[in-house]
């Protein structure tokens, strides 16, 4: 099976590759922008799958669709939000979140090897996409937890909360007024309910408020260390592959 990676982050795309590998699907080409697509898939055959990055550094990936005629599956590896992605569902075969899991590809790789003949090829409806992205439907999101305390029951502001980290297998809010709540809720789960303008998964670990960042320090490994206004204690570091989408985020 001919399989290639669409990713402008190298690192990014050789991380998937080798997650590819041990999944016994070799990817000998990788493609980095969109010119660069384009220039491939005039020149070489199409493969049978493409792991397919939506912002590249020179412009979307819908632009290599609308230039060239293309009839291969395609996996999306995206940062963007579940919500938004909701018409990737109809679309393609799946669509996996930075920083891709273990798991995750490998539900999207069965996915892919148990499609019956009739669906060998995908059609995408890119302007259907792109406009969803654009124009994302509105929503509402989480104005306040419920978490008990005690026999209480207490509410908990959603702009009241600096950052929301698991630990120990338990998830916990912390806010402004220094104090730690138990939530009934993995971050995963947490992930559709968060207003993404004001809170960022910065690891698997933390999402934090964009309105409690004190000061942000460079880290080893091309990484990031946040300061939060009361919040200290443990490091709050910006995982690698997530640096790049943490700062368009800020801006």
């Amino acid at each position: 099976m001919n399989v290639i990676i669409i990713e402008d982050e190298k690192p990014s795309a050789r991380r998937l590759q080798r997650m590819l590998k041990a999944l016994d699907m070799n990817t000998d080409t990788m493609l980095h922008s969109v010119e660069e697509s384009i220039d491939w898939f005039q020149n070489n055959e199409h493969p049978d799958l493409i792991f397919l990055d939506i912002q590249l550094s020179d412009g979307l990936s819908f632009e290599i669709f609308e230039a060239i005629d293309i009839k291969s599956a395609v996996i999306f590896t995206t940062a963007y939000d579940e919500y938004a992605l909701q018409a990737f569902k109809l679309n393609s075969i799946d669509y996996l979140l930075k920083p891709i899991d273990d798991e995750d590809l490998k539900t999207a790789v069965e996915k892919y090897n148990g499609r019956t003949p009739q669906k060998q090829s995908v059609t995408l409806d890119f302007n259907d996409i792109k406009n969803l992205l654009v124009n994302p439907i509105e929503r509402e999101y989480k104005k306040r937890f419920s978490v008990k305390v005690g026999q209480h029951l207490k509410l908990i502001n959603i702009e009241d909360i600096e950052c929301i980290y698991s630990e120990n297998k338990g998830t916990y809010a912390y806010t402004n007024e220094g104090r730690n709540y138990l939530l009934d809720a993995t971050l995963d789960q947490l992930e559709e309910e968060l207003e993404p303008n004001v809170f960022f998964r910065i690891s698997r670990k933390f999402y934090i408020n964009i309105n409690a960042i004190k000061d942000m320090v460079s880290y080893t490994n091309s990484r990031l260390q946040i300061k939060l206004n009361r919040f200290n204690e443990q490091d709050i570091i910006v995982a690698r592959e997530r640096v790049k989408d943490f700062k368009n985020w800020l801006e």
